[in-house]
């Protein structure tokens, strides 16, 4: 047999075999899915972490629709995260968001200020705003049923000369509208260790406001009594909608706490 005939019989013999190897690996590395997939971890053996259901920015106060347990790989769990079974949710609602958290991200105990906590009350107020706090009686408190979180109106009673040589007269007017209430006294989370409201008088109230209206607060406090009132929720509501309406207020851009914020001072103004 001529060489060029048993060079070109080796050549694709070579190519045959090697032919033959890359099938077989190809065969082997396309089961190799199926294998990893049985191997994954049942999702129902997996640590179940609190993650986020939405983005909190700072100053978030955090409710029950915040947050949710989702598995996790147990490799990849920290010591700051919570921990489905080891965590009390009660005590959760609530708290105030000190670094922003990603929705999906898992929730650290170090993203959270619980009631009570140094710092707690700053980091409830949002940018730009302040905490003043008045003095209020049992009757101009709504008898203790004002819990943090509630919006209240706030009115000035005094004492106005009606002219001639009869008594002063007493006059009342709303001079804010839709203010947060922060804290009652010492109290800034409304339920007591069972998990309920407690009703409770108080001789003092925290409200959020904005520097301007801290200035005529503590203006209003020399003129006369102050008396609180509490609103409705459907109230609040349909005051925005009213202001949104005409124009009074601009709605915020999605997604803008900070816009939020902003308009919220402006409806109470």
């Amino acid at each position: 047999m001529e060489p060029k005939k048993i060079a070109l019989l080796a050549g694709a013999l070579i190519i045959a075999v090697a032919a033959a190897f890359l099938a077989r690996s190809m065969f082997m590395n396309g089961g190799s899915p199926e294998a990893s997939a049985n191997a994954m971890p049942n999702p129902a053996e997996m640590p179940h972490v609190l993650v986020a259901t939405k983005s909190l920015p700072v100053g978030t106060i955090v409710g029950p629709d915040a947050y949710r347990y989702q598995p996790w790989p147990k490799e990849l769990v920290e010591e700051a995260y919570y921990i489905q079974g080891k965590t009390d949710d009660g005590k959760l609602a609530g708290s105030v968001v000190r670094t922003a958290i990603a929705a999906g991200q898992p929730v650290t105990s170090g993203s959270l200020i619980q009631p009570g906590d140094r710092g707690f009350l700053a980091a409830a107020l949002g940018p730009g705003m302040r905490a003043v706090t008045v003095p209020v009686s049992v009757q101009s408190s709504v008898a203790g049923f004002i819990f943090p979180g509630d919006r209240v109106d706030l009115m000035l009673t005094q004492s106005v000369a009606g002219g001639g040589d009869g008594p002063p007269l007493k006059v009342s007017e709303t001079i804010l509208r839709n203010l947060r209430v922060l804290a009652t006294d010492q109290r800034t989370n409304a339920l007591g260790e069972d998990g309920k409201p407690v009703v409770q008088t108080f001789s003092n109230v925290t409200i959020e406001v904005t520097p301007r209206m801290a200035e005529r607060i503590q203006v209003a406090q020399t003129i006369g009594a102050i008396t609180l009132s509490l609103r409705s929720i459907a109230d609040n509501n349909q005051e925005l909608e009213e202001a949104l309406a005409s124009g009074e207020v601009q709605a915020p851009k999605a997604g803008d706490p900070n816009a939020e914020k902003t308009m919220l001072a402006a409806l109470a103004s």
